[in-house]
């Protein structure tokens, strides 16, 4: 006799049905509702007692098992696989990445399709420094969805989002240079802009990110004259404060920067957050914005492929700073993302890691008692704090195991007196990320109830 399923059939809210039905087992294989090896309920009974077609289970386990979530066994049924269990002796909280949904046999299963169409030939011929025009066209596809218009020949493919940022900066701020920025940022790029030969200056930001009045002060300043400053901005979930601009704050920043001619870079790594309310600056003015996007955050970080959308007058710059970088992007890494953009794993597997982090923050909230927050929630949460006292958590938590970004790293000027904690959430699995919610929770408590002061995103 076959085995009995353990699962209580159900559908989550919102979406078309098979989108429920897949959420809804999803949601409940995370949770531990549904374990390694449970047996899913048979296409037609789980058919009959939720009300759907036939064909809509079978769509919907065809979705969870290209993400690696169930398996089917001949002859007895579908079984929950989940997510290879991961040992480690520390729990990570310092690298920003997304929650682990690809699994070894989708992976598999790419590189076999892959395999067959791939020989020495072709994996040896050389590709065009900004990537195949197909490809191309494929990543503008991917771009459009993100709410971003752009011709497939103004994209480059880049090796990496962090590649497509360098590229951008060397475009657009030559040696000695201006670049603007938030005063809190990605530490990745301070790393870049230092190292070019660019002065950094830094401006306030609030809870919506780059603060307006910052950015006209600054353009005003005689110390600015003469200057063709480039702003590099993060609207979408800045890392690591995780501040979003709203629509009006944006539309404020790109008036700004027309009426002072400053040319923007914008880093949106994390568009996938952001709702059709809230448009690229690239949206708002493609003739002077170079947007940078890529895979790593929304898909896998092992698939390090970066975009880069460029306005035309600068497509020559651009090409010839990219071949001074990279002969071109990895040939292996572009079939793939070409794959899962084109049979949509892409899109699932960026909808799962939604999911999971959506159920990572209710975590994070209930350990650190917050109230509920509106707008976009990526995989970083932000709890500012005097620099010094930062320090001292993030010290007092390696003793406990738990690690943190350094909280001086993402600092335009080093010595600011205030900083905070970066909560990278994605990293570990959901066991350890409870733990390490707990251990933080200790060891806030004794320095008074910072809720009100905690930024996710």
């Amino acid at each position: 006799m076959p085995l009995a399923s353990p699962w209580t059939p159900r559908l989550a809210a919102e979406g078309r049905p098979s989108e429920r039905l897949v959420a809804a087992i999803a949601e409940d294989i995370a949770d531990g509702a549904l374990a390694r090896g449970d047996r899913l309920p048979p296409h037609r009974d789980l058919a009959y007692r939720l009300g759907i077609g036939l064909g809509t289970v079978t769509k919907a386990y065809g979705v969870l098992e290209r993400r690696g979530l169930v398996q089917s066994v001949r002859g007895r049924g579908m079984f929950v696989s989940g997510l290879a269990p991961r040992s480690d002796t520390v729990i990570d909280l310092s690298v920003n990445m997304p929650p682990r949904v690809l699994d070894d046999r989708l992976l598999a299963a790419t590189l076999a399709r892959l395999a067959k169409r791939l020989d020495a030939d072709t994996f040896g011929a050389f590709i065009p420094p900004a990537g195949r025009a197909d490809h191309r066209a494929l990543a503008a596809g991917w771009l459009a969805g993100q709410r971003l218009e752009v011709e497939a020949d103004c994209v480059l493919l880049c090796n990496g989002a962090q590649h497509a940022l360098s590229v951008a900066l060397a475009t657009a701020c030559p040696p000695g240079g201006v670049v603007l920025t938030e005063a809190t940022t990605f530490p990745g790029a301070l790393m870049l802009i230092r190292g070019s030969g660019c002065r950094l200056v830094g401006l306030d930001l609030d809870g919506e990110g780059l603060m307006p009045e910052a950015l006209e002060a600054a353009l005003r300043s005689p110390d600015l004259s003469g200057a063709a400053p480039v702003l590099y901005v993060t609207p979408t979930l800045n890392n690591p404060t995780a501040a979003t601009m709203g629509a009006a704050r944006r539309r404020d920043i790109v008036r700004l920067c027309r009426r002072h001619g400053v040319t923007i870079i914008e880093d949106d790594v994390y568009s996938v957050f952001a709702g059709p309310e809230l448009p690229p600056l690239a949206a708002l003015a493609p003739e002077r914005t170079l947007y940078v996007s890529g895979l790593s955050k929304s898909v896998s970080p092992g698939l390090r492929m970066g975009m880069l959308a460029v306005p035309r007058p600068l497509i020559e710059r651009a090409l010839a700073r990219l071949q001074a970088s990279s002969t071109m992007a990895s040939a292996l890494s572009s079939m793939i993302m070409a794959e899962w953009l084109s049979d949509g794993t892409a899109q699932s597997v960026d909808a799962s890691i939604r999911l999971d982090t959506a159920r990572r923050h209710a975590l994070l909230a209930a350990a650190l008692r917050l109230p509920p927050t509106n707008g976009p929630k990526g995989f970083h949460a932000w709890l500012p704090m005097p620099t010094d006292a930062a320090e001292r958590l993030a010290s007092n938590a390696a003793a406990l195991g738990v690690l943190l970004m350094p909280p001086r790293l993402p600092l335009v000027d080093p010595a600011a007196p205030e900083s905070g904690i970066r909560l990278s959430l994605g990293t570990p699995p959901i066991d350890q990320l409870k733990l390490a919610l707990s251990v933080l929770a200790g060891l806030l408590r004794p320095d008074g109830d910072r809720r009100d002061r905690l930024a996710a995103g």
